[in-house]
């Protein structure tokens, strides 16, 4: 542990909240109808943002209900990343595209030549980081313009390039995928197409099937002064109107094709031909069955109604255009991903969508101020401890007591070095509950040595048995009062671990930390280091400092006279 802390030069384990302050969020749910969420609901929600915020449960973030809201308390300053992962739904929906436009019209442009059958000047949206344009030219004004991501399929063996940045959906096994040129000729206008206005972003672009409330929504839509970090309130079984990712277009959806709760896991990891940050996402039985049945029945559509956007809380992440079924239940997202933001797409995903929409009702910063009191606090009361049980052992077992007071300083070292390990490679932020446990716990180590030093002088005050040979009968005998102390100690520490939260966690598992530690330090150096000086003339002859002296335990003459004979 020494050497991982050299090498990773931490030699300052990370702070909890109480200690380094941070930041104390409060989310409030946000229902369709207005009326209160069920504690059902609340709860569910409750323990999946804690387990993404602290998963291995030894991080100090703190998640708890308060009436009908989510108080989430967050150590450590600057963490906007965890903002962003507990207030997200993570609800993965997948829906057909209809209709689809530039987030802004387009100024309109005087006309020097009437457009023919032929082909005419379609105004086509920007492409944006969560899609590229496929547009073509066609009978169609502009219904052929569409933003798309590009999927991965097996029907493809010459995918053309794609534009630096682009972000694209991709299935298990395939390769890029293009709008095909046939389906772009055959988007003519139909019999329920838009009408023919330059300033209609739905101009030349087939209706049918859409509310007339969506299209108007879809018109009055400005995804460019949209908030989406939490994104709408979308019904799965209704059509919805969203915006792209980086809000440079604007999408009327279907109803929800594949609902996250249909994904079965999700993980980060590299493309191994690009090296690019992806997010591979696996479907139960369900799912996959659904995910095949989608991409079958869009796969012929002209565009746009062949793209399968996925919707992450009611933002459209990527567009894809889908030129074959893709079944195998298993499918993956990727483009301008970084480390941090694809580990963070997947562990929303796999650690499930929030049965609620919320808002930050209030974010507010913790002052390290205080903090940073009750550590200076908290170290002078643990090391007031460490001098007085030091003392009382120096005292009571004079030479014998330099032995415990070397284990102690032992184990202070080895809980040291354990704690800033497990702070900058697990997530563990040090606490003022963990600071009272690791007090604690000097009183429950000490014990450990008491009971090996009194078996030593039993085993002497009874005259049959020389030090050397005292000590190792003794330890056969103290080893097993020693474990069973410390399996009972450990064992409540785990169970009030399990059973409670927050602080009082915090505190069990300090505890069971020192326990453990307790028992590497007794059998790995209290033993090795008594026998050792079970051979040194100053304790084997009872020397009047070694606290083996026949006056100090009221040894008989016989004892004294064996101790002498060795």
């Amino acid at each position: 542990m020494g050497a991982t802390v050299a090498l990773q030069k931490a030699f300052v384990p990370k702070f909890g909240l109480d200690l380094a302050g941070g930041t104390t969020v409060t989310l409030s749910p946000v229902t369709a109808n207005g009326k209160a969420p069920s504690q059902e609901s609340l709860d569910r929600a409750v323990t999946i943002i804690r387990q993404r915020v602290n998963g291995t449960g030894i991080s100090d973030a703190q998640v708890a209900k308060s009436n009908d809201n989510i108080v989430i308390q967050i150590p450590g300053a600057g963490r906007d990343e965890a903002l962003k992962l507990v207030s997200t739904t993570a609800e993965l929906r997948m829906r057909q595209v209809l209709a689809v436009a530039a987030a802004k019209a387009p100024p309109v442009q005087p006309s020097t030549a009437a457009p023919t059958a032929s082909g005419s000047a379609a105004a086509t949206p920007a492409a944006s980081p969560g899609v590229a344009s496929t547009a073509k030219a066609s009978a169609a004004p502009n219904g052929n313009a569409t933003p798309a991501g590009r999927a991965l399929s097996k029907a493809l063996t010459a995918p053309t390039p794609e534009p630096s940045g682009t972000k694209r959906a991709t299935t298990s096994g395939g390769r890029a995928a293009k709008a095909s040129p046939s389906a772009s000729a055959s988007a003519a206008p139909s019999s329920s197409a838009a009408p023919e206005d330059a300033n209609d972003p739905l101009a030349g672009q087939d209706t049918s099937g859409i509310d007339q409330a969506l299209l108007t929504e879809f018109r009055n839509i400005d995804c460019s002064a949209k908030d989406r970090g939490q994104g709408a309130i979308d019904d799965p079984n209704k059509q919805i109107v969203a915006c792209s990712d980086d809000g440079s277009a604007r999408y009327i959806l279907d109803k929800a094709a594949v609902q996250g709760t249909e994904i079965s896991g999700a993980q980060a990891g590299t493309d191994p031909t690009t090296g690019e940050w992806i997010v591979q996402v696996n479907f139960k039985s369900k799912g996959a069955t659904q995910f095949a049945d989608i991409t079958r029945r869009i796969t012929s559509l002209p565009a746009p109604r062949n793209q399968l956007a996925n919707v992450l809380d009611g933002v459209v992440i990527v567009a894809p255009t889908i030129e074959e079924a893709i079944p195998g239940g298993s499918a993956r997202i990727s483009g301008s991903f970084t480390q941090v933001t694809a580990t963070d797409l997947a562990d929303q995903l796999k650690y499930g969508a929030l049965p609620l929409k919320f808002r930050q009702s209030s974010v507010v910063s913790v002052s390290s101020t205080l903090g940073q009191d009750q550590l200076h606090g908290g170290l002078i009361s643990g090391a007031i401890g460490l001098i007085i049980v030091m003392l009382y052992l120096l005292l009571y077992y004079r030479g014998l007591g330099l032995i415990g007071m070397a284990s102690l300083c032992v184990a202070a070292v080895v809980t040291f070095l354990t704690v800033d390990v497990l702070s900058h490679n697990a997530g563990f932020r040090l606490s003022l509950p963990h600071i009272i446990g690791l007090v604690v716990s000097i009183g429950i180590t000490a014990d450990s040595f008491i009971v090996y030093f009194e078996r030593i002088r039993d085993e002497i005050k009874e005259g049959r048995r020389t030090l050397r040979s005292a000590v190792e009968v003794a330890w056969r005998r103290a080893r097993r009062t020693i474990l069973v102390a410390d399996a009972v100690m450990f064992i409540a520490a785990v169970v009030l671990y399990f059973l409670a939260v927050g602080d009082v966690a915090g505190f069990a598992f300090a505890m069971g930390l020192t326990t453990l530690i307790d028992v590497v330090v007794v059998f790995l150096f209290t033993k090795p280091l008594m026998s050792l000086v079970a051979r040194m003339r100053f304790f084997a002859k009872g020397h009047k400092l070694s606290g083996l002296d026949a006056e100090r335990m009221g040894r008989t003459g016989r004892a004294e006279q064996t101790l002498q004979e060795a």
